[in-house]
């Protein structure tokens, strides 16, 4: 995003990125369960946080994914969008039978008059970063690593939906998110999270999971948002994942849990956001 906003500006150009709904993979295995690190509505709020000027969604169907990649440059980046520079990842590939690639692109820009360019791959402790990696870590806990590959810290939005409101009967009352299905969520366990709630920002304790303690079964996203009292069922909040607290566990009662609970949120007390 830096680098596109560095040849926008360094060529009088106004900035983009083009990106498709629903994800290619939905329609090349339909029968993947694939989640996403982001939705498309937390996509767009990025690419506006990153300030760029205009995202373009395509849709990716039938028609579309049998484009070759000569195709997609002539038709797409060219007639449609008008491409003067173009930023490219290090791996890219794209059209019918991944047949376009940066040589194809460094042949075309000289006929259709752009410039492309090819990112190089970023490390994190030697190693590249990808979507594959960065969900790993999300599913094995690894919030920390998680961040560092994102650049940002991992978030949840949902619609805060009444539970079963046993948290209040021991002192953590908790705010169900009803999260988006295809939203990749991490490991089952608790995790300190930074609550936001009516563009106010709150420091909180996040479980992921069934409540084994109480013998539950659905899976749920809890938080019990620190110094805060307010009624916001029905209102759409945002947590953001800052470190892991420990695995799912199932306690010999409630007083054990309780105990655990005061633990957490001392260390979410202490925790410096």
């Amino acid at each position: 995003m830096d680098e596109l906003k560095k040849a926008g500006s360094e060529n009088n150009l106004e900035t983009a990125v083009l990106t498709f709904w629903p994800h290619p993979r939905f329609v090349f295995n339909p029968n993947e369960d694939l989640k996403l690190l982001n939705t498309l509505e937390e996509k767009t709020l990025l690419m506006e946080n990153y300030g760029v000027g205009n995202l373009f969604l395509k849709e990716f169907d039938e028609e579309f994914r049998n484009l070759t990649g000569e195709e997609f440059v002539r038709q797409i980046l060219i007639d449609r969008l008008n491409v003067k520079y173009l930023i490219i990842g290090y791996d890219h590939s794209f059209g019918k039978n991944k047949s376009g690639n940066f040589e194809l692109l460094k042949k075309l820009s000289k006929e259709l008059d752009f410039e492309v360019e090819q990112m190089e791959a970023i490390n994190i402790h030697e190693n590249n970063i990808s979507s594959t990696k960065i969900r790993k870590a999300l599913l094995e806990g690894d919030i920390i690593k998680a961040n560092e590959m994102l650049g940002y810290h991992y978030s949840l939005s949902g619609t805060v939906v009444h539970g079963k409101k046993i948290g209040r009967t021991i002192g953590y009352p908790t705010a169900n998110i009803e999260t988006e299905n295809i939203k990749l969520l991490p490991k089952k366990g608790a995790y300190i999270v930074e609550v936001f709630v009516e563009n106010k920002s709150y420091k909180g304790m996040l479980s992921i999971g069934t409540n084994p303690t109480v013998n539950g079964e659905k899976l749920t996203v809890e938080v019990y948002i620190l110094d805060f009292n307010g009624d916001i069922y029905g209102e759409n909040i945002t947590v953001k994942f800052r470190d892991s607290l420990h695995d799912e566990i199932k306690f010999e009662g409630l007083e054990k849990l309780v105990e655990r609970l005061d633990e957490d949120k001392r260390l979410t007390e202490e925790f410096n956001f």
